[in-house]
C-alpha cells in the first residue's frame, strides 16, 4: 500500500460493496413508508416500523464490526460477511412489494434489515483496510461517489419504473424493488472477483501493528462530541429521506414517482461533489468542511419552511446536496483516525452506531410531531435544528484530522 498515492481504481471497485447498500437502503426509505401507509394510518406508527433497522444497527454494528477485526479466514476480515449476508438481502428485498398482510410484510422487513446490518460495518471497513490514513477522505469522496451513483439509480430509475408499473397494472412497486436487488447482486460479483483485502486480514492477530490501546482524554471528548455531531445531522437528514416522499404528496401534491425523482436531484449534486469534497476536507480540515456543509444546509432549507413550492423545493435540494456531499464524506475518516489501524471495524461500529441511533429517535420524534401539527410543513424546519445542534457540537472538536500528504492519483 503506497502511502502517497491514492489508487483509485482499487478504491472505484471496493466502493461497489456501498453502492449495494445505498440504493438498497435509497428504494427502502423512499417507498416503505407508502407501503405502509397501505396497511397503517398512524405517521407515528409507520416511523417506528422505519427504525428497525436502525435498532439492529445500533445494536449489532458495533457486534460486527469488532467481529470482522477479529476475524482471520483465506477470504480477509471483511469479506466472509459480505459474501453471507448480501445474498440474503437481495433475496428478501425482492419479497418486500408482493407482502398481502401487515404481519407478512413485517417478517421479510425484519429479516431484510436485521440482515444488512450483519455485512454493513464490514463492508465499510474496506475503504480504511485498504487507504492510508490521510488520503481517506479523498477515498471516502470515491466511495461515496458510488453511494450517490447508487442513490440517483434508487430514485431516479426507482421512480420511472414505479410509474411505468403503476400505469400497466395499477401497483407501482414490484419494479424498483426488483431492480435494486439485481444491482446489489451485480454489486457482490464485482467484490468477489476483483477486491483483495491486505495480507495482514487474515493473520494472527499479533500481526496487526499500531493498534491504540487506549484513547487520551482530550481524543475521547472529541471522539465523543464527533459522534454527537453524527448523531444530530443524521437526525435532520434521515427525517427528510424518510418523509420526503409524503412531504411531497401531501403537501406539494406529487405523485409517489415524481417525488421519488425530485429526491434523485439532492442524490445527484452530492455524486458529483462527492470527490471534490473529499479533496476540499483534507485541504482545509475535514471540520472546517463539515461546518461549511451543515451552514449551507441551513441555509437552503431554511426557505422552505415557510414556502412550499416545488421548483423552489428542487432548487434547494439541488443545492443542499453538495453541502451535504461536504458533510458526510469527511466524518467517517474522522472517526477512523481516532481507532489505530486494529479497531477500524470496531470505531466503524460506533460511527454507525450513533447515526443509527439518530434514525431510531428521529422517525418516531417527527412523526410524533407531526401528528401534533397535523401537516407535513415542518420538515424542514425540524432538520434545521437538527442541522444547528450538529454545529454547536463540531466547534468544539480538536481531534480527527491526518498530516497532510502529497496526493497523486493512481
Amino acid at each position: 500500500m503506497n502511502e502517497n498515492k491514492l489508487n483509485i481504481k482499487v478504491t472505484l471497485l471496493l466502493s461497489f460493496g456501498f453502492f449495494a447498500s445505498s440504493i438498497a437502503w435509497s428504494v427502502y426509505n423512499s417507498f416503505v413508508p407508502k407501503i405502509l401507509e397501505g396497511f397503517i394510518a398512524s405517521t407515528t406508527l409507520i416511523g417506528l416500523i422505519m427504525t428497525i433497522d436502525n435498532i439492529f444497527g445500533v445494536v449489532f454494528q458495533p457486534l460486527l464490526g469488532k467481529m470482522s477485526d477479529k476475524t482471520r479466514t483465506r477470504f480477509g476480515r471483511r469479506m466472509p460477511y459480505i459474501f453471507i449476508g448480501l445474498p440474503i438481502c437481495a433475496a428478501a428485498f425482492t419479497m418486500i412489494p408482493y407482502m398481502s398482510s401487515l404481519w407478512s410484510l413485517m417478517l421479510v422487513l425484519i429479516i431484510f434489515t436485521f440482515v444488512m446490518s450483519v455485512w454493513r460495518s464490514p463492508v465499510i471497513a474496506l475503504m480504511p483496510d485498504l487507504t492510508p490514513g490521510a488520503l481517506r477522505s479523498q477515498a471516502n469522496g470515491i466511495v461515496n461517489l458510488m453511494g450517490g451513483v447508487g442513490a440517483v439509480i434508487a430514485f431516479l430509475f426507482g421512480g420511472i419504473l414505479f410509474n411505468y408499473w403503476l400505469s400497466r397494472t395499477g401497483n407501482g412497486f414490484p419494479l424498483p424493488f426488483m431492480m435494486t436487488s439485481v444491482m446489489m447482486i451485480l454489486a457482490l460479483a464485482v467484490l468477489a472477483f476483483f477486491v483483495r483485502e491486505p495480507k495482514n486480514a487474515y493473520e494472527p492477530d499479533d500481526t496487526v501493528k499500531s493498534e491504540k490501546v487506549k484513547l487520551e482524554k482530550n481524543e475521547m471528548k472529541s471522539l465523543i462530541l464527533i459522534l454527537a455531531g453524527i448523531f444530530f445531522w443524521f437526525a435532520g437528514y434521515n427525517a427528510i429521506e424518510t418523509f420526503f416522499t409524503l412531504y411531497a404528496t401531501n403537501t406539494l401534491n406529487m405523485t409517489t414517482g415524481d417525488a421519488s425523482i425530485t429526491l434523485a436531484i439532492f442524490s445527484l449534486t452530492f455524486l458529483v461533489f462527492a470527490i471534490p469534497a473529499g479533496f476540499i476536507g483534507a485541504r482545509i480540515g475535514r471540520r472546517t468542511a463539515i461546518l461549511i456543509g451543515l451552514s449551507g444546509l441551513i441555509i437552503l432549507f431554511f426557505p422552505m419552511i415557510f414556502i412550499a413550492n416545488v421548483w423552489l423545493t428542487r432548487s434547494c435540494l439541488f443545492l443542499g446536496g453538495f453541502c451535504w456531499a461536504m458533510v458526510n464524506v469527511n466524518s467517517l475518516p474522522m472517526v477512523v483516525r481516532l481507532s489505530g489501524e486494529g479497531k477500524i471495524g470496531t470505531f466503524i461500529g460506533y460511527y454507525y452506531s450513533f447515526s443509527f441511533s439518530s434514525q431510531i429517535v428521529s422517525p418516531i420524534l417527527f412523526g410524533f410531531i407531526r401528528d401534533l401539527v397535523g401537516h407535513y410543513k415542518v420538515l424542514f424546519l425540524y432538520a434545521c435544528i437538527a442541522f444547528a445542534l450538529a454545529m454547536t457540537c463540531l466547534f468544539f472538536v480538536r481531534h480527527g484530522e491526518d498530516e497532510p500528504l502529497k496526493v497523486k492519483a493512481a
